[in-house]
């Protein structure tokens, strides 16, 4: 019996949303991965047309759906914002992430890491950056011309796209946006708000303070202009 092979049709062909794996190994990649995705999504808050993702499927390959990589980060500028169940590049104006983060965890293999470069290497990315958090250690690759190059030294690097630098002058890396504030936790950040509103009651309480003073200065100014005048005395005609 003879039988013949069948191929499905482009629209058939299921890419997943999810790959089975988990976002993390541990509370410190996953840390960081909010840390980078949601500080981004602030830096480019205003900025409709930079899509950033965590943990977010990229198919580059329309018709293989085996080719695929979800990066612990990635920014995307061109492409609008908005919620995705993955990233399949020919229907995102064929646009390739331009950066991606990697964060390490003790699970990651060097083989696997490997292949993730190789990935974003083939695949057009402009900037890789893989973090260390056991280590803080960094590496980077910036695309030039053809190929991703390490960046070397990356110390106090400037990232081209995202204008961020990357300081590693402490225990851990610190993320410097282009104003100079550090990327922060989401505690880090509530306890700023919370000491920045409380600052600015104190400052409320203070004017308050002067308005009532102010008014019990003019109250005693009328009280004592009312007993000049009925002492048959202009208070308005006295020389200060």
């Amino acid at each position: 019996m003879v039988s013949q092979a069948t191929s499905l049709s482009t629209s058939e062909i299921v890419y997943p949303d999810s790959d089975g794996q988990p976002m993390s190994d541990n509370t410190k990649q996953f840390r960081w991965i909010v840390v980078v995705q949601q500080n981004l999504e602030w830096l480019f808050a205003d900025h409709s047309q930079v899509f950033i993702a965590g943990d977010l499927l990229w198919y580059p390959v329309q018709g293989n759906p085996k080719v695929r990589q979800a990066p612990d980060v990635m920014v995307v500028f061109g492409r609008p914002k908005g919620d995705r169940g993955s990233y399949q590049q020919w229907n995102e104006g064929d646009i390739v992430p331009q950066v991606v983060f990697e964060i390490l965890s003790p699970g990651n293999t060097l083989t696997e890491m490997n292949k993730k470069q190789v990935f974003y290497d083939r695949y057009g990315v402009e900037e890789y950056y893989l973090y260390d958090p056991e280590r803080n250690d960094l590496s980077g690759w910036l695309r030039s011309q053809e190929r991703l190059d390490v960046i070397d030294p990356i110390a106090d690097w400037v990232s081209p796209r995202l204008g961020i630098r990357f300081d590693l002058s402490g225990e851990e890396l610190a993320l410097i946006r282009p104003d100079g504030e550090r990327f922060a936790t989401y505690v880090e950040i509530q306890r700023q708000l919370a000491q920045l509103q409380a600052r600015v009651l104190e400052a409320e309480s203070l004017l308050e303070q002067e308005r009532l003073r102010a008014e019990q200065e003019s109250l005693r100014a009328e009280r004592l202009a009312q007993r000049l005048r009925e002492a048959g005395i202009d208070p308005d005609a006295i020389e200060t």
